[in-house]
């Protein structure tokens, strides 16, 4: 499975964007997606969004009512809206991708290489 992200870039605080996520390959075993961050300097990545193949929804305490997350099966793609941006998003914006075993691990198998999000103040 492969995972290219895009959208990402600067906006200012109180911004807008779309990020997306274009999975390929042996897309039948993707179960869960999501969106994980990791800011400058922080050796820990949050895990901001996910949806499940039911369609469940999580999202940080963080983004939630700003962040919205969906999936588009029939592309193969795996979108986070995000609204009301603040400086403290600013980060490496990384789709992730979980293989059947992920209602039991809760792992993630495949992860892009990430889009890069700034807000300005």
């Amino acid at each position: 499975v492969q995972l290219v992200e895009s959208g990402g870039g600067l906006v200012q605080a109180g911004g807008s964007l779309r990020l997306s996520c274009a999975a390929s390959g042996n897309i039948d075993v993707i179960n869960a997606m999501g969106w994980y961050r990791q800011a400058p300097g922080k050796e820990d990545r949050l895990l901001v969004a996910r949806v499940s193949s039911g369609g469940s929804k999580h999202f940080a305490d963080s983004v939630k009512g700003r962040f919205t997350i969906s999936r588009d099966n029939g592309k193969n793609t795996l979108y986070l809206q995000m609204n009301s941006l603040k400086p403290e998003d600013t980060a490496m914006y990384y789709c992730v991708a979980a293989g059947p075993h992920w209602q039991q691990t809760g792992e993630y198998d495949y992860w892009g290489q990430g889009t890069q999000v700034t807000v300005s103040p």
